[in-house]
């Protein structure tokens, strides 16, 4: 059976640099401020959309769209990249 390579059987794939503390707690900062707007704005455009019925109109279901999307991004992406920049490292193992 074949073998599996792994990050550390390929020395520099994937080089390191060594970032001071509060960058790592500025981008978490950051990444929480801009997933908490997304979440809200996108939830309360989807809540204007269902509310009025002149808002639903077929050119507005693509921005609904786009705004579901939105919302589903920020509310699986930013809670794991805000971890993580807490820790300073990937936390989630391999398959994360």
């Amino acid at each position: 059976a074949p073998q599996k390579m792994t990050v550390q059987d390929v020395p520099h794939a994937f080089p390191t640099v060594d970032v001071p503390d509060h960058a790592h707690y500025t981008i978490g900062v950051v990444i929480l401020i801009v997933g908490i707007t997304g979440t809200l704005g996108n939830f309360l455009v989807f809540y204007a959309f269902c509310r009025s019925r002149s808002l639903q109109t077929p050119a507005n279901i693509l921005i609904i769209n786009l705004a579901i999307s939105d919302f589903l991004m920020s509310i699986t992406q930013s809670p794991v990249f805000f971890t993580s920049s807490l820790y300073k490292h990937w936390i989630f193992g391999e398959k994360g």
